[in-house]
């Protein structure tokens, strides 16, 4: 069996600058952000099936208090068979190589990126 490799991933808003260390750019918010051309974004892919579900982002509606709550419903939307197979290909993206997570979220420690990237970790292996 082989070692598996640590994963580089690191989270930004969408609307920071590109870096040239960026690696892969993928948006993980289920809506275009406002205000940002494709062109800015320079993506390489868009993956909003992996952000949590409409009914569950308009619960949540960014209320800290319910973070915990909206965490573990996130979790269990993550579960679902089509988001467990891109959460497959982000982890092979990030053990190519750097992978840099954008969101329009402004409140990072209560956002749903910040749930994703553990459940990367937690699958990797």
């Amino acid at each position: 069996m082989t070692p598996s490799r640590s994963l580089d991933v690191q989270v930004k808003r969408v609307y920071d600058e590109a870096s040239p260390d960026d690696g892969a750019r993928v948006l993980i918010d289920r809506l275009w952000p406002r205000g940002v051309s494709k062109e800015r974004a320079r993506l390489d892919a868009w993956e909003k099936e992996l952000a949590p579900s409409n009914e569950l982002r308009r619960w949540y509606d960014h209320d800290p208090e319910r973070y915990e709550e909206f965490a573990e419903r996130y979790r269990h939307e993550l579960a679902d068979p089509d988001q467990s197979a891109a959460l497959d290909r982000l982890r092979s993206q990030a053990q190519e190589g750097r992978l840099t997570l954008l969101t329009a979220t402004k409140d990072l420690p209560h956002g749903h990126v910040r749930v994703l990237v553990d459940a990367l970790e937690r699958r990797k292996g």
